[in-house]
């Protein structure tokens, strides 16, 4: 039997001895995005307070939901910020893969602390539907334009890092909030063009069903990836193809794919391989294929040649 492992480093070596052969093959570390967090956080908190200030003093609900739905974003940077921090922490005896798996947690997080904004937000609003109050228009508008810009700056610092699921909720989250401010500056300008006061609420409403949109990816690609789902974008029909389609491998099974963070992808698999030799040429393609079409980082390879007086139990019917 030969197994193959495969972890992240800058360089590439192979092993054999008693019967195991190992293929270790190593990434780039993904970029540092400590400071477009710092800063994004900094100027959030600021534009926080002066909003809720603005829309408790001017009677504005939009304004007052945009500034609830910026403070979850706030803990959504913080928690996101978290997560990469401590997923960069080096295994221990204990937690052999470090703290990885903090990362998929925080994402939960923070879809979750979006979507029980969008509810408080949603309430609010119907209530003021049913009693509206007055709004001062161009009060609104000015403070939104303020976040419009704060908002798509911060941005613009997570839009490299869209295949950690935290930077891109970061990413989202201060998109969304630049399009929700836009929108709050719209509805100051009309209500003080027109002077119908339902728009306020109406805005808060349309902001609800924005963020929901905009979070309900991003919620169910973390909850996956927490149940150990295979994560977006790797089909595991074509990886499994592609294991039996390396040489002398007749079938494959026990295949699994699951992601040990939100930016590492795992996999274990059994290849059946009746021929001897080979086995450290095998394994050294079979890893560098993984981590170069499907971004496979940590392979896990067990090869056994298949006969009947040692059966795999764990090989059923149907395997991939």
């Amino acid at each position: 039997m030969a197994h193959a492992h495969e972890h992240e480093h800058a360089h590439e070596h192979q092993h054999a001895s008693d019967g195991h052969a190992h293929g270790h093959l190593h990434a780039a570390p993904p970029s540092n995005f400590d400071r477009a967090f710092a800063v994004g956080v900094g100027l959030n908190v600021v534009f926080v307070v002066a909003e809720l200030i603005a829309g408790l003093r001017f009677g504005s609900l939009a304004l007052t939901a945009d500034a609830g739905h910026n403070l979850g974003d706030v803990l959504s940077l913080v928690l996101a910020w978290a997560g990469i921090a401590l997923a960069r922490r080096q295994p221990t005896p204990r937690r052999t893969y470090g703290m990885r798996r903090f990362s998929i947690l925080a994402a939960i997080a923070n879809a979750g602390i979006l979507l029980i904004a969008v509810g408080a937000i949603a309430v609010e609003a119907i209530d003021r539907l049913r009693n509206p109050a007055p709004v001062e228009g161009w009060v609104v508008s000015v403070v939104a334009a303020i976040g419009i810009v704060i908002n798509l700056g911060t941005a613009l610092a997570f839009r490299r890092g869209h295949a950690d699921l935290n930077v891109r909720g970061a990413f989202l989250h201060m998109l969304s909030d630049a399009a929700a401010s836009a929108g709050v500056v719209v509805a100051g300008l009309l209500i003080r063009a027109t002077g119908l006061l339902w728009i306020d609420p109406v805005t808060s409403l349309l902001l609800a069903a924005l963020i929901t949109w905009g979070t309900w990816g991003l919620a169910r690609d973390s909850v996956n990836l927490a149940l150990d789902a295979v994560p977006a974008g790797i089909d595991p029909h074509e990886v499994g193809a592609l294991l039996r389609g390396l040489e002398g491998v007749v079938e494959v099974h026990d295949l699994h794919i699951w992601g040990m963070s939100t930016t590492d992808v795992a996999l274990t698999a059994h290849l059946i391989r009746p021929c001897h030799g080979g086995e450290d040429a095998l394994l050294a393609t079979a890893t560098r294929l993984l981590r170069e079409r499907f971004g496979i980082a940590h392979a896990t390879l067990q090869v056994e040649q298949g006969l009947a007086i040692h059966p795999c139990v764990q090989a059923t019917p149907g395997s991939l």
